[in-house]
């Protein structure tokens, strides 16, 4: 009987391994997939090109200390920071100058003066002043379980002139109100708004301000590009456990988990029967569920979770391409300016309300909202020379469609276009709206759909998030109140983690490392002592 078996093999399933495996337990990682990782791995889409299969920009992770708490630099992994973090074109057919979100602040709002006014400038400077520790107190509570107490002392001495009661409805508003109660120039809310986005929810939702003021902390540490794609992550929490004596398993999923004794037996799809004493769970919240009824749990208790969490319609899609060359922004003041962060594709809010709003009604957006992303410009090495890759996200786009239309067209059926490709047109057309000519560039393509993303990371519905990052399914509440504790009631011996668990989804880790901690807690308090003073050492 080994201690510990993992099943699945995302950053955050890693991610406990690794603490697991340092901490002197015996740990095995089982992975359905023959790539490990799951959305924070890469695949050669196209000869000499190591592609994403999801996470791009690693932003939170390099904020909880992971990495170097488990010294996976030593294990390979280098980022190259993203500086300018992020860029908003000029609108298309316009002379608007780009906003330039640079982790130099002055050199920010140098940028925004000169776009927005400088009265739109000095409220940035206000706005990250405030939301900078906000932020910093955000990402310190995802580092710890969601508990009240550790709530408490996460954002416990938090400047609040105007009193407990005013901060907390400032964190509890939206997003949308607070731009629109901080700046004037709708362009500068629509880049902050469609920032904040890419946590998944509409920032007309109760709850999403703090997702507009992270932006702030970009200004301390900016995302940053793994060497290598995003995968070096991956690999470097591989070469950490294998390194302290864990093992990874891929092509080989679990297929039920099932109390056993004094510890749990798992059976995978090649027939093996694997006896640990815990069970470390980094799939799907409802994948998870699924190999516990295989196993003889109480069905009425797991149907009763099912029900109370939200998957949501689906989230959106990728399309990724090589190319001859970086998109062109001609409003940016160099084309390094214009590639090396994120190029936030939205100048004006509707165009978010109403892609999220076809999206809750089954539809396709009216016009994408879209990000680009092209790190070959900052980290080439993911690309033969003089090649470059350009990965397209576009969000809200529904899993399932209100008229009956399919993503991918099965071979038995007569259909003369493949919506997914047809709508991965629409997103290239979106960046050539703002950048013409970079169609002429693309070399090869590859198109994610929801269904696409579903079926390849085992995400359900599409959604990268797992389940939705509303406010009712985050923190104390995320995925439901009976699970929020990385446990699961009536399962002694397994844990949660994965972006179904506190603190959601995003590269941030902080779910595995806080799923091993209650394990390792478990295990004995021997064990925590010893394994922290190592750490402090």
């Amino acid at each position: 009987m080994i201690d510990v078996l993992v099943v699945g093999s995302g950053h955050n399933a890693l991610t406990s391994a690794c603490y697991l495996a340092d901490a002197g337990l015996s740990v095995e990682v089982v992975e359905k997939d023959t790539i490990a990782g799951g959305g924070v791995s890469s695949a050669e889409r196209f000869p000499g090109h190591r592609v994403d299969r999801g996470s791009s920009a690693h932003i939170m992770v390099r904020h909880t200390g992971i990495v170097e708490e488990l010294g996976l630099a030593d294990h390979g992994l280098a980022y190259v920071d993203c500086d300018p973090w992020a860029i908003a074109p000029g609108a298309p057919g316009t002379d608007d100058e780009a906003i330039v979100f640079r982790r130099d602040l002055d050199a920010t709002c140098d940028s925004i003066a000169r776009s927005c006014g400088a009265a739109d400038a000095k409220a940035y400077r206000t706005f990250v002043a405030s939301w900078g520790p906000r932020s910093a107190r955000t990402m310190k509570a995802f580092s710890a379980a969601p508990t009240g107490a550790n709530l408490v002392r996460s954002f416990w001495g938090l400047d609040a002139p105007d009193g407990g009661s005013a901060l907390s409805r400032e964190f509890l508003t939206t997003g949308d109100a607070l731009l629109d109660a901080t700046f004037s120039s709708e362009r500068l809310k629509a880049a902050l708004a469609w920032f904040g986005a890419q946590s998944g929810p509409p920032m007309s939702e109760p709850g999403t301000a703090p997702m507009v003021g992270f932006a702030a902390l970009m200004h301390t540490l900016p995302p940053g590009r793994a060497v290598g794609g995003s995968g070096a992550l991956t690999e470097a929490m591989i070469s950490k456990l294998v390194a302290t004596g864990g093992r990874l398993t891929v092509g080989d999923g679990a297929i039920s988990v099932a109390r056993s004794g004094d510890g749990w037996t798992t059976h995978t799809e090649s027939g093996r029967s694997i006896r640990s004493r815990t069970v470390v769970a980094g799939c799907h919240v409802l994948t998870t569920l699924d190999l516990l009824d295989a196993g003889g749990f109480d069905r009425r208790r797991t149907e009763a979770w099912r029900r109370g969490i939200r998957v949501g319609p689906g989230l959106g899609m990728a399309v990724r391409l090589a190319t001859s060359a970086v998109p062109q922004y001609s409003s940016a003041p160099s084309v390094q300016d214009g590639t090396s962060g994120l190029q936030l594709l939205v100048h004006d809010r509707r165009q978010l309300r109403r892609a999220h709003g076809h999206a809750l009604a089954g539809d396709l957006p009216p016009e994408p909202a879209v990000l680009g992303m092209s790190f070959t410009a900052i980290e080439p090495s993911v690309a033969p020379e003089g090649e470059h890759q350009v990965s397209l996200w576009s969000q809200w786009h529904p899993h399932t469609l209100s008229d009956g239309r399919r993503w991918r067209a099965s071979d038995t059926e007569r259909v003369a276009t493949d919506l997914a490709e047809t709508e991965a047109d629409r997103i290239v057309d979106s960046l050539e709206s703002y950048a013409p000519g970079f169609r002429d560039t693309i070399l090869h393509r590859y198109v994610q759909s929801p269904t696409d993303i579903e079926r390849e990371l085992g995400m359900i519905g599409g959604n990268i998030m797992h389940v939705e990052m509303s406010l009712d399914q985050m923190m104390i509440w995320r995925p439901v109140p009976e699970l929020a504790g990385h446990r699961v009631p009536g399962a002694q011996g397994l844990y949660l983690t994965g972006a179904s668990t506190h603190p959601g989804g995003g590269v941030s880790a902080a779910s595995g490392r806080t799923a091993a901690k209650i394990a390792l807690s478990d295990h004995g308090g021997g064990r925590v002592r010893a394994w922290l003073g190592r750490k402090r050492r």
